[in-house]
Formats: C-alpha cells, structure tokens, sequence
C-alpha cells in the first residue's frame, strides 16, 4: 500500500464518521469520496456534501422550532390565542374579537362559570365554561387536539366557535345566547 492510498483511506475513514445531518450526510460525503478522480478532489466534494448536510439539519431545526408548540399565558388572553390557534389549523372561523364579546357575555370571563338555572340545567345539563357549552353540543363539536373537558378554556371556545360555525358561520355572527 503506498503512502498515497494509505493517506485516501485514512480520509475516507475520517470523512464518514462526519455526519452532521445524520446517515445522509455521511453517505453522501463516502459516495463522493468513492467517485471522486483524485484524493483533492474526495475532499472538496466531501466538503461540499457535509455543507449541503449542514444546511439541510439548519433548516429541519428551523422547522422543528416552528413546529414546537407555542407557549401561551394562562390567561383569558392566552386561551382566545391558544383558541384562535387551533381554529386556524382546523379552518374553523372565528376573530378574536367574536370570541372575547360572546365570553364576556355568556361566562364574563370565568372558565368555571356554570348555569344552574336555565332550561338546560332543569333537564340535567347546565351551560359550562367561558362560553357555556353544554355537554352534548361539547361532545358533538369537540376539536380534536383539545381536552376532552367541557370546562377546559380552550376546549371550552373551540368546540363553542365549532358549533357556531356550523349554526351561525362563525362565532362573530352571534349576538346573543346561541
């Protein structure tokens, strides 16, 4: 073995144990340094592969923060955000303003608000929640990716902007109790 090809190999060796952007990465750079005309040449394309692998881990990462799940303030705020969030990726309409009038004027704002005097809480089902939801119309139009609890804040708004959806067009279409 000349001192040349003992020189390649030792490359080779050290090029594949290069993976930034995992398995592909390093087979790219060993498939470039296999094809490759000259030991220089092993080397710019296996430079230009883990590179090309580096960008390719810059943006999965990019990705994979803006797929992480955002944080919002435990808040009536950060529940109509979450909400509003969620109705979004389930093309379910609704603005910020149509939900925040309709909790100020079915819970005022109290996630643990509970009718006990309606016509629904004399059959057994009093209205819950920020925008008081009963259980059969909660178990009905429940979003999936919320809690299965009608007294959720999120769970409470997105199955209420579902159902008003589907009756009204939109929870900002609705005026009065629904």
């Amino acid at each position: 073995m000349t001192v040349r090809t003992q020189t390649t190999t030792g490359r080779i060796a050290r090029l594949r144990k290069l993976s930034v952007a995992g398995i592909a990465t390093a087979g790219a750079a060993a498939a470039a340094l296999t094809l490759a005309s000259s030991p220089a040449h092993a080397v710019e394309q296996a430079s230009a592969s883990v590179a090309a692998g580096k960008a390719v881990a810059a943006e999965a990462s990019a990705k994979k923060a803006k797929k992480e799940k955002k944080q919002y303030k435990d808040n009536l705020d950060g529940w109509i955000r979450e909400a509003l969030d969620v109705m979004k990726s389930e093309d379910i309409p609704g603005s910020y303003e149509g939900l925040h009038r309709n909790i100020m004027r079915e819970s005022g704002g109290n996630p643990n608000a509970q009718n006990n005097w309606d016509v629904n809480a004399q059959n057994g089902t009093p209205s819950k929640g920020l925008l008081q939801v009963i259980q059969p119309t909660f178990d009905a139009y429940h979003v999936k990716g919320t809690k299965h609890d009608v007294t959720d804040p999120v769970a409470n708004l997105t199955a209420a902007a579902n159902y008003a959806a589907d009756r009204y067009g939109s929870i900002d279409n609705v005026d009065s109790a629904y």
